[in-house]
């Protein structure tokens, strides 16, 4: 290895999830993965560089504060755009993106350097799902040995079921859990039964509402934090439940089909180069995905005439992070309609718009074009939350989730945008690049199950414990939310516009702030919490 463009034409296309780190001369070359699955995080300490794979290790080592303004940014819904969705919420730590590793020079200065390249993203189905088929069987043998006993999820859904698929086929002796929802209609469990009879051999975990921990158990609990406020909140405690069972039955690891939704089929952006490179073929898709979504016609039209820049866009969200969204809504600009909600204190509308439009200033988007810009950020939005999954460890099984693979992740970019999403079929890549593997039922599905019922009566249930936590709310002390607002919503979740997607972030955040008061040290950590600042 002579340079750092050695060593990433040697690991291009390896399997796995993994940081990577290689000494070269006098030089230190660092990078987390790109879909940001591993993270790497910088910050200086007494006129030194120091990473670090935690924004916490190093708040901790500078004594570094939380940073209000992009907390502020984190109670809006969907989620954070980039860059921002890439950055701490520590002062004077930063958050390297995907796409960047880290070079240590021997004085111990950083720089930063770009090591990914985006794929094409012209490749046709036929061409592009056998790839895809590759880096999933791929991603899934590093981590299935014959013989091995695996935990994993088999929802029903297309994304769980095929990784069973292929962990059966490596030689893995799998221990599988279903979750029955409540919701009339829902249709995960017969698909589940569906597959689980072409997968002789597994043991079965079965769960009904009833046989698990109600949603939000444990939340007047303090748990360790992690480096950011997830929606890991909601369900902790049923999945430490079935964490348990399965590692009981001799699990060394789970499986989770995590990010399949946000991977293997492009987001509705993908529209505006469609119409553009294809008018006729794209005004039909348009028209398909109307009336499938329901999409307003004033909306859908803005959606073929906007051209406005990412820079354009963000300083758009800016001004209007106190609209609401129209839940009818078409997608118009580089990523999905963003607002605070309406207990959002004014400082925290303020920061929130401030940090947008000082980041519109010199912002590049993740692609040139707005659909594979949208595609990536929500490959990444879905590989931080892999990180999560696979640091929070519940029941001390770990987690993985190889759609978040970087590999797999390359393949899926590889295809065109409008052959991975149709109007009238349902994840097109991913049922081609399985077809043979798993059953033509599964494959075929068209559907998806929710949980809105367990959601709310989780947060019933714990009706109490959140009037405690609207009563002294960490947000409120901030400046961040307006006390009477947040009670209202804490207590009244079904009067919400936007129900479980607006309150989501904020009960996350809340969560989060509790839990760092409660362990200001992290537990890897506190051996060595004594000991002087320069001694750490």
């Amino acid at each position: 290895m002579r340079s750092t463009a050695d060593i990433e034409a040697a690991m291009s296309g390896v399997p796995g999830s993994f940081h990577l780190m290689a000494s070269l001369g006098d030089e230190v070359y660092a990078r987390g993965s790109f879909s940001e699955a591993r993270r790497l995080f910088w910050a200086s300490a007494d006129g030194a560089t120091v990473a670090a794979d935690r924004a916490r290790t190093l708040a901790w080592l500078t004594g570094s504060s939380i940073d209000l303004e992009h907390l502020a940014l984190r109670l809006a819904h969907p989620d954070v755009p980039h860059p921002l969705a890439s950055g701490a919420l520590w002062r004077g730590v930063h958050g390297v993106p995907g796409a960047e590793a880290v070079l240590f020079d021997g004085r111990g200065q950083l720089r930063t350097r770009r090591w990914w390249d985006e794929p094409p993203g012209e490749l046709p189905l036929a061409v592009g799902a056998p790839a895809v088929r590759q880096a999933l069987v791929n991603a899934v043998g590093v981590r299935a040995r014959p013989g091995q006993v695996l935990g994993a999820d088999l929802s029903g859904g297309m994304d769980s079921t095929s990784l069973c698929f292929l962990a059966a086929r490596a030689g893995a002796s799998l221990v599988t859990a279903t979750l029955e929802w409540a919701a009339t209609g829902n249709e995960d469990a017969a698909y589940a039964d569906r597959a689980a009879a072409q997968l002789p051999g597994i043991q079965r975990l079965v769960y009904g509402p009833a046989d698990l921990p109600a949603c939000f158990t444990g939340l007047a609990h303090p748990h360790e934090p992690g480096d950011e406020p997830t929606a890991l909140l909601r369900d902790r405690a049923q999945q430490q439940h079935i964490a348990d069972a399965m590692r009981a039955a001799g699990a060394e690891l789970r499986l989770t089909g995590h990010g399949g939704d946000h991977v293997v089929e492009a987001p509705d952006q993908y529209l505006h180069r469609l119409l553009r490179r294809h008018p006729l073929h794209g005004l039909r898709h348009a028209a398909g995905q109307r009336a499938r979504h329901h999409w307003d016609l004033r909306s859908a039209a803005r959606t073929v005439m906007d051209t406005g820049s990412y820079r354009t866009w963000l300083t758009g969200t800016a001004d209007a992070l106190k609209r609401p969204v129209a839940p009818a809504s078409a997608p118009t600009g580089w990523g999905a309609p963003m607002a605070l909600p309406p207990w959002a204190g004014a400082l925290a509308v303020e920061q929130a718009a401030d940090l947008l439009r000082q980041e519109a200033r010199t912002a590049e988007p993740l692609a040139h074009e707005r659909g594979q810009h949208a595609w990536i950020h929500q490959a990444q939005t879905a590989g931080r939350l892999a990180g999560h999954l696979f640091s929070s460890a519940p029941g001390g099984l770990r987690a993985a989730s190889p759609f978040c693979d970087d590999a797999v992740i390359n393949a899926c970019l590889a295809v065109s945008a409008s052959a991975t999403k149709s109007p009238w079929r349902y994840k097109p890549l991913l049922a081609e690049a399985m077809r043979g593997l798993v059953p033509e039922p599964i494959l075929a599905r068209t559907s998806k199950d929710h949980s809105a019922t367990e959601w709310y009566a989780g947060l019933a249930l714990h009706q109490a414990d959140l009037a405690r936590w609207a009563a002294d709310s960490r947000l409120v002390a901030c400046g961040l939310a307006d006390e009477p607002e947040l009670r209202r919503a804490f207590l009244s979740p079904r009067t919400l516009d936007r129900g479980a997607h607006a309150l989501e972030a904020t009960l996350a955040a809340e969560a989060w702030l509790c839990d760092l008061e409660s362990c200001p040290t992290p537990t890897y950590l506190r051996e060595h919490a004594d000991e002087p600042a320069d001694a750490r």
